[in-house]
């Protein structure tokens, strides 16, 4: 009777403790606490189902933290229409990331996470519409440098937080920074401007848990954080995800002693997957991020990759200067003008071509990376234009009052003038225009399928507007690209006082022929919106990102539109 009463005690003791282990599973995971720091986000939406993302910080080591996510169809979780426990692992560093299906189109929902006694901001979200869809309002943003020397805050991100007519965030890229804080580059972050790095952040990342820790920096930054917590996020990478100037074996920022650049780019991207509420396009290719998205019958959304899926090495001009026979025009007009250059890739070519010609949308938009548009300047400018000496701005001045003299059929205008501004080339050649076969592809497929096309760019750090034609002239559709989060633009790069960079900015839209506008001196981002007859874009501007205090910079904000159908889709004031 003892031993059998004893054996009862011990078994209820055994079930108690065991009781309190689960208890303590349930509370704070396999051990431990727990903290939710780098905030929620949420990302690839469409009508039915929503990628739910987020990170738990385990307060001591720990293998595995099991955490729950609810959804509910108002913001005090009465109505919880989705809950569910999933595992974070130090294998995926903690981060969370959860498909969550069975929803009702065009629909806001509220979630949020829980592992034990810790909690979760609550995150915003909406399902994308199906069916007849009256308008589309997409916040488009681009180039996020966080230790930059001219301020590096997430101001613009802030600005946005707080709509609350957004159906979604694109971002065009360039998300994170690869760079260090290299002395006497962009990057420098002298005493008194901008954000420092922390010490463990302050080099070149290049392996993975570099790029863990950079993207943990961003995400603990409070307007980012309030922005993803807002909105969803339809994102791809640029460049700098990986290293500057990128293409599909290399990197102009991938330098002799940094190892292997796949090794790199597989990294990089794994924490991109990580980190980012993205839906694999394929399970366990993290390699291609090319897709679209349906809102309704009003938008089809086409998200590329200008960078890592087919972009060959981009060309160079110092490679066709001889310094005793000067340009070598004839080799660079072969080579920029090869039929088997590529930016695309075939496959990602044929795949778009496919989905356009498809498509039944009223509007088809490409959120891609680099400016599609044709940005020729004449020729004599581009050696010397990194310069901006005073020799170099009286060239410009000079090109410029010729053009406007053109441009007004002014009969005294030399044959010798006239060849000046004709003789023109692209200043770019990491973007489309050094790629321009393929360019014809593309244009080529929106014209010939009567598309309504719109482009987003970002990549330039500066607000543009192009009216995008192909080689014979005809007019095809528009382009909109966006300024820079925080990374300095033309005006950095040449050293401009806002004034100068105005006169800058005006002085490229008579050089150019299809640029319509242009902003070269102010951080924002766009909200582009759309109706069944009309897209247009607004350019959003803060006066300063040197501060986390900033105000919305109205007097440079700028509307422009486009209207739908065949001898329409030009640039229009709205």
């Amino acid at each position: 009777m003892f031993l059998r009463k004893h054996l009862v005690y011990a078994s209820a003791i055994l079930l108690f403790v065991l009781l309190l282990v689960a208890i303590g599973f349930t509370l704070y995971g396999d051990s431990g606490r727990v903290s939710f720091e780098h905030g929620v986000a949420s990302g690839d939406p469409l009508d039915d189902r929503v990628i739910l993302w987020t990170r738990v910080t385990p307060q001591e080591s720990q293998k595995r933290v099991r955490v729950r996510v609810e959804v509910a169809s108002d913001e005090k979780f009465t109505n919880i229409v989705h809950s569910s426990v999933k595992s974070a692992t130090a294998e995926s560093d903690y981060t969370v990331k959860i498909d969550v299906e069975g929803l009702s189109a065009g629909t806001v929902y509220y979630y949020r996470f829980r592992s034990g006694e810790a909690e979760s901001v609550i995150g915003r979200t909406k399902t994308l519409p199906r069916g007849d869809v009256d308008s589309v309002r997409l916040a488009v943003f681009s180039c996020a440098n966080y230790p930059t020397s001219h301020g590096g805050y997430f101001n613009v991100y802030g600005h946005a937080a707080k709509a609350t007519d957004v159906d979604a965030v694109v971002h065009l890229g360039d998300y994170i920074y690869e760079y260090g804080k290299a002395p006497g580059s962009e990057n420098d972050n002298p005493q008194g401007s901008g954000r420092d790095l922390p010490e463990y952040s302050d080099k070149e990342i290049l392996a993975l848990d570099d790029y863990r820790k950079r993207y943990a920096l961003y995400r603990t930054d409070f307007q980012l954080q309030a922005l993803h917590a807002a909105h969803p996020f339809i994102t791809v990478w640029d460049d700098h995800e990986v290293a500057n100037d990128a293409y599909m074996d290399g990197a102009q920022n991938h330098n002799e002693g940094e190892g292997s650049f796949d090794a790199r780019k597989e990294a990089a991207l794994r924490a991109y997957y990580e980190w980012m509420p993205v839906r694999p396009v394929k399970e366990n290719d993290s390699g291609r991020v090319y897709r679209n998205f349906s809102f309704g019958n009003l938008v089809e959304l086409f998200m590329l990759d200008t960078r890592l899926a087919g972009r060959e090495k981009q060309l160079s001009y110092k490679d066709y200067f001889d310094p005793d026979t000067g340009f070598d025009a004839r080799r660079f007009r072969e080579d920029i003008g090869s039929p088997d250059r590529t930016l695309l890739g075939r496959d990602q070519l044929a795949w778009l071509q496919g989905k356009l010609a498809g498509s039944t949308a009223a509007w088809q938009v490409l959120g891609q990376q680099v400016l599609m548009g044709r940005m020729n300047i004449p020729a004599e400018i581009i050696p010397d234009l990194g310069k901006r000496t005073p020799q170099v701005a009286g060239l410009i001045d000079e090109l410029t009052g010729i053009k406007e003299r053109v441009l007004r059929d002014d009969p005294s205008v030399t044959r010798d003038e006239r060849d000046r501004v004709n003789a023109v080339l692209p200043y770019n050649l990491d973007a489309w225009d050094g790629y321009p076969a393929e360019r014809e592809a593309v244009l080529g497929a929106a014209y010939g399928g009567d598309k309504n096309l719109v482009v987003l760019a970002g990549d330039t750090h500066n607000g543009w507007a192009n009216d995008l034609k192909d080689a014979g002239g005809n007019q095809v559709g528009v382009e909109f690209a966006t300024a820079s989060v925080s990374s300095g633009g033309l005006e950095t790069y040449l050293k401009l006082e806002p004034e100068q960079a105005e006169e800058f900015a005006r002085d490229l839209q008579v050089l150019i022929d299809d640029l319509v506008y242009s902003n070269t001196k102010d951080r924002g981002y766009m909200i582009v919106s759309f109706t069944p007859k009309r897209a247009k874009s607004r350019w959003i501007y803060v006066d300063t990102v040197k501060r986390p205090e900033f105000r919305e910079l109205i007097s440079s904000e700028k509307t422009l539109g486009v209207l739908a159908g065949r001898g329409n889709r030009r640039v229009v004031s709205d």
